[in-house]
């Protein structure tokens, strides 16, 4: 085999109360990366489609080309690789497209070489690629999107990534067409947190963890709650807590910010109430003549799959 097609799925990450630790795929949108093994050593990004000419083919500009490269440095491949990168989410939405871009490429070039490396090896080459799209490696994307399901990051030094088992649930997650650079997101964070804060955002994390485990859904509604992060980056957000409380009106369990915004994620017990909170937030957003997208999936277990 000397080519072949990858989907990575699109990941939300914090998942309300787990800030930096927490994140989940979901079925759509996602990315392509179509990679071919070649004569010559090293990464070439040969297209990319979808990002209106945005991202840079420079490899080692690239997350999918810094993953990739990493991955052939590891097993001393006599051989190299021609991606073409198809991106299929809107860049800077909060739902991790470096980080499918990425995945996708390296679970690709993994298949093309024989799989000499599991998952648990291709993840540090994901968080290296994350440094260049994000300024520091970070999990909470690149893990969802490789292991599928629920995440959690357990440590860094060593990295430990831990999937959760979780009840059927689905997600609608609406994209306005709001801009929100990653560095303001979080250099809007206050440094300082009181100590009630920290003390009742521990117990909404272990409750929601204890609800996935559990299959218990109200506990799962009654943890979705974040009183550190959210609070401060909702201010970026026009129109964000009328959307919470319009999905929450409609039957989901709840809602908050995907990674660090602009998108709006609503978890649910089922595709037709993801599909109403769905258009509750859609509804908002229309009012206030802001542009949106709505991508309504279940969750994914499984991460990228091959397609071609």
């Amino acid at each position: 085999m000397r080519k072949i097609k990858v989907f990575a799925p699109a990941t939300v990450a914090n998942v309300a109360c787990g800030y930096d630790i927490m994140g989940f795929a979901v079925d759509k949108p996602g990315d392509e990366v179509l990679a071919e093994l070649t004569n010559e050593t090293g990464v070439v990004i040969s297209k990319i489609t979808g990002d209106g000419r945005k991202l840079p083919l420079e490899p080692e500009k690239n997350t999918a080309g810094v993953a990739v490269q990493s991955f052939l440095n590891r097993i001393r491949a006599d051989k190299g690789v021609r991606l073409e990168i198809n991106k299929m989410m809107p860049l800077g939405s909060g739902l991790g497209s470096s980080a499918a871009s990425a995945v996708a490429a390296v679970y690709a070039v993994n298949e093309l070489f024989g799989k000499p490396l599991s998952k648990d090896e291709l993840l540090p080459f994901t968080v290296e690629a994350e440094s260049v799209a994000c300024g520091s490696g970070h999990a909470d994307n690149v893990a969802p999107a490789l292991y599928g399901g629920f995440v959690i990051i357990k440590d860094y030094h060593p990295l430990k990534v831990i999937s959760i088992p979780a009840p059927e649930l689905y997600c609608a997650v609406l994209h306005p067409d709001v801009i929100i650079r990653t560095e303001d997101a979080r250099s809007i964070l206050r440094m300082d947190v009181q100590l009630k804060d920290v003390v009742t955002q521990c117990s909404n994390v272990a409750g929601l963890v204890s609800g996935l485990f559990l299959k218990d859904y109200e506990l799962i509604r009654d943890s979705l709650h974040d009183v550190i992060v959210v609070p401060h980056r909702s201010k970026l957000i026009p129109g964000f807590f009328k959307a919470v409380e319009a999905a929450r009106e409609a039957g989901a369990l709840g809602a908050s910010i995907s990674g660090s915004g602009p998108s709006i994620f609503a978890l649910c017990k089922t595709s037709q109430i993801a599909k109403d909170s769905g258009e509750a937030m859609k509804g908002i957003y229309q009012s206030m003549d802001i542009d949106c997208q709505l991508y309504i999936s279940p969750i994914n277990p499984d991460g990228p799959k091959i397609i071609e």
